[in-house]
């Protein structure tokens, strides 16, 4: 699993032996079984995900419902704001599918910007696109309709259709899973003509 990180990182900056030993030494990978909650819904924690394999989501239970409000997939991070300010998480982090990935918190993160400071740089970066990313996400959801979301899920992220389950999705997307049902048979009716 190692690898795989470094891969990733590697597209940012360059490690030299003692920085990936130095990671590996950290004791950051961790394993998950699909259902297992990592952060629960006014739980405080100090802790960020970043996955290597498979997925989380986010979501919150308004009323009883839970609402699912992102999804993160291989190569994607996640720090919830309770990390940040210290407060109870407002939503619950939970796993998706059997998950591997990466759990650090800003100590552990400190003190690897301190030893390697390249680190830092590339964090930064990455969570300027994150960022970016975001805003597009919630910008386009902000306008579009459930159709058109579930087209944009479609091109943007076809694995989501395939890996989550669709109570999950329709949640996502904003609409009931009766709806999406109907909506998926109206969009497949529609690519045949």
């Amino acid at each position: 699993m190692e690898d795989v990180l470094f891969d990733f990182i590697a597209r940012y900056i360059s490690l030299t032996e003692e920085e990936k030993k130095a990671l590996i030494d950290l004791d950051l990978f961790h394993s998950a079984k699909k259902g297992a909650v990592l952060l629960e819904e006014g739980q405080r924690s100090k802790q960020g995900y970043f996955v290597l394999k498979g997925c989380i989501r986010t979501h919150y239970t308004i009323e009883g419902v839970e609402k699912t409000t992102a999804f993160f997939t291989e190569m994607e991070g996640l720090t919830p704001p309770c990390v940040l300010d210290g407060k109870p998480s407002t939503y619950a982090v939970s796993c998706v599918e059997d998950t591997i990935l990466t759990i650090s918190d800003p100590s552990m993160e400190g003190e690897i910007f301190q030893k390697f400071p390249k680190f830092e740089t590339m964090c930064r970066v990455l969570s300027e696109e994150l960022l970016v990313k975001q805003q597009m996400d919630f910008d386009a959801f902000k306008t579009s309709s459930p159709e058109q979301r579930y087209l944009d899920l479609l091109e943007k992220r076809p694995d989501l259709i395939q890996r989550v389950p669709q109570y999950q999705l329709a949640s996502f997307l904003g609409i009931q899973p009766q709806s999406l049902s109907r909506l998926r048979a109206r969009v497949v009716e529609k690519s045949k003509h």
